[in-house]
């Protein structure tokens, strides 16, 4: 077991509460911090990679940045289970559609994490493992978002190392197989949960479209985003009672 603080994050063992919140700019963090916790402590802020703990409904809660790529949250995830005995971590990010009823701001929750990354070389596994989300997690995640009457969709997302890429047909032919969204987090995540025998979900945001070219600004990534702020919220809320 190492030791605490780490060289990427400067909490002291109980300074993290058991759930955490996860999105990949640290700016969502501290605006989830700001917007919706009380007794608010920030733990971190090494790298800038912003983390605090708080209150939500009277359940103690964290939100942490990631930031972005699977090394990244692969790094933070990593010590979160391991090193501060989280028990859960919800992602909160963005994603770019890419089935045809994807459309911006919709709610994507990750059942299944499909990738083109080699994260999973370090396990050595004889064939190839398929990483989900906790079922606990995500059937919790539904009932939450029908309680709020917030629209939702559920199934596989792509987790990719690469944001520009050279082959411009890679979207189409993930699309094809019925892949709701592309990301860059949730294979690595998945995967130290599953390692760690600890829990994860992907709740994402679509904040872009590849295949027409339609975008959101940044600033509405960092604070608009609130239904799966909420939605996770909610999640985090009724787990730890």
């Amino acid at each position: 077991m190492a030791l605490t603080p780490t060289p990427h994050n400067a909490a002291a063992k109980g300074q993290i509460a058991k759930m955490v919140l996860m999105p990949g700019d640290p700016l969502r963090a501290q605006f989830v911090a700001q917007t919706y916790l009380e007794d608010v402590d920030q733990f971190n802020s090494v790298r800038g990679m912003l983390g605090y703990t708080g209150t939500y409904q009277g359940a103690r809660v964290s939100v942490m940045g990631s930031g972005m790529g699977m090394p990244s949250i692969g790094i933070y995830s990593y010590e979160l289970f391991n090193f501060y005995d989280v028990d859960a971590i919800i992602r909160i990010g963005t994603a770019g559609g890419l089935a045809p009823d994807v459309q911006l701001r919709d709610l994507v929750m990750g059942m299944g994490a499909c990738t083109d990354s080699n994260y999973a070389a370090q396990f050595h596994m004889p064939g190839t493992l398929a990483p989900l989300a906790d079922f606990g997690l995500l059937r919790r995640a539904v009932e939450v978002a029908e309680q709020l009457g917030f629209d939702y969709k559920v199934g596989n997302v792509l987790s990719s190392d690469v944001f520009y890429n050279d082959d411009e047909t890679v979207n189409e032919r993930w699309a094809r197989m019925g892949v709701l969204a592309v990301e860059m987090e949730s294979v690595a995540l998945y995967l130290n949960a599953l390692r760690a025998k600890k829990r994860a979900v992907t709740l994402l945001t679509v904040s872009d479209l590849p295949l027409t070219g339609a975008s959101l600004p940044a600033e509405e990534r960092q604070t608009s985003f609130t239904q799966m702020m909420e939605v996770a919220l909610g999640v985090a809320t009724s787990d730890v009672r």
